[in-house]
């Protein structure tokens, strides 16, 4: 709702109504909250819009890592981006300068074209598009952001006790669609007992220690390589008891 009396807004500002604008493009705006129709022209506009670059740092860890891997194939990604880390951090100035020199070339060259696509552009289908790069950041956003922190080693989050039972349990269920499966693993914990429950809770506990001391090592890192807008908020301590799913 926001998303559309913003693109109203936007309308507006131009000194045009929804309609008028929308008229030689194929767009329905009928009012602040009605349905904007979005022409496929849009989607091969917003296709042909080059990627953002790589920070210095990400260049030089992806030209790295698979230099990592070839050498170390049994290393973990966090291990291996560990001691990138530790290269990129001792890598004498001049030479970070050759990463850091790319990354401003390849950020001027794409807003120049970010400007060229745009100049192309009439004010009806840059409203449109807005809309469109906004409705693909949102559905993207979240797949980008995790593909980068798998790249960084990032920890994965641990696992509640119920997870760690539908995890054991799910391979082992008998035959069926995954539906079928997936409720009958579920039956079977709501019906575990409570001493049966706690090998479970316990190992959940486990797994939130490893998380703490493999996040806060991660965090290190990444203060060091300049990445402070991947540390989290508040910081997260191991508790001693958690409620369980039940």
């Amino acid at each position: 709702m926001a998303l559309l009396r913003g693109v109203w807004g936007v309308l507006s500002t131009l000194g045009k109504s929804g309609a008028a604008l929308c008229a030689d493009c194929g767009s329905r705006l009928r009012s602040p909250f009605s349905f904007v129709y979005v022409p496929r022209w849009f989607s091969s506009t917003l296709s042909s819009y080059p990627k953002k670059p790589m920070t210095s740092y990400v260049r030089f860890s992806k030209e790295q890592l698979p230099i990592f891997k070839a050498q170390n194939p049994d290393a973990k990604n966090s291990e291996l981006i560990k001691k990138i880390a530790e290269i990129w951090r001792e890598l004498p100035d001049a030479e970070k300068k050759i990463y850091e020199d790319a990354y401003k070339a390849d950020w001027q060259a794409y807003k120049e074209e970010i400007n060229r696509i745009q100049e192309q552009l009439t004010p009806s289908q840059l409203v449109s598009l807005e809309k469109e790069i906004m409705q693909k950041r949102l559905k993207k956003k979240a797949i980008i952001k995790k593909r980068e922190l798998t790249m960084l080693g990032k920890p994965k989050r641990p696992r509640s006790a119920y997870n760690i039972y539908i995890s054991e349990r799910f391979q082992e269920a008998k035959d069926g669609s995954s539906q079928l499966k997936l409720k009958a693993v579920n039956e079977s914990w709501k019906n575990l007992s409570s001493s049966q429950k706690q090998v479970y809770i316990q190992l959940a506990e486990d797994d939130k220690i490893r998380y703490y001391n493999e996040i806060k090592s991660w965090e290190e890192q990444m203060v060091e390589v300049g990445r402070n807008d991947l540390l989290r908020r508040k910081m997260m301590k191991p508790q001693a008891k958690s409620t369980e799913k039940s």
